[in-house]
């Protein structure tokens, strides 16, 4: 991983459908010298696999290509890699701060609908099981909230 100024990661359970997302979304409104965008799932269900099909066609409609990304596991490693994570829901979250070290590790994992909406908790749904539909919903919901995240840091 190379180091960045500042190191994103973006999370969701298998890492093919919303975390790559965001990770594309994200990555293509930063200096990739100045930051880091990564993405990974709490489940180990698609290590090494590509994004969804569905996620490639929607980022590639709005012009961002997402065919290079490979899903990975999140592990206790990416807190000291990382400056900020973003969890795409609830239940992700909660498995993210079960891994969680301390106090600064704790701090750098917020669900990303937060920026949009603070103390909402709202969650990117997952699309996996709808149709097409829902992934251009997912996209909407990732680029609002990634565009207010680029402004901020």
């Amino acid at each position: 991983m190379p180091k960045a100024t500042v190191n994103i990661l973006m999370v969701c359970l298998g890492n093919i459908c919303r975390s790559p997302l965001a990770h594309g979304i994200l990555e293509s409104k930063l200096d990739s010298n100045l930051y880091y965008v990564d993405s990974a799932g709490t489940g180990a269900y698609h290590v090494g696999n590509p994004p969804d099909r569905r996620s490639i066609a929607v980022a590639k409609k709005h012009g961002i290509d997402i065919t290079h990304q490979r899903a990975q596991q999140f592990k206790v490693s990416h807190f000291d890699n990382f400056d900020f994570i973003y969890v795409m829901d609830q239940s992700n979250y909660e498995n993210v701060l079960q891994l969680t070290r301390n106090d600064n590790d704790r701090k750098k994992v917020s669900l990303i609908l937060e920026e949009v909406a603070p103390n909402m908790h709202s969650e990117v749904p997952d699309p996996y099981y709808g149709g097409d539909t829902g992934f251009e919903n997912v996209y909407e919901m990732l680029e609002e909230a990634c565009s207010l995240i680029a402004n901020k840091i």
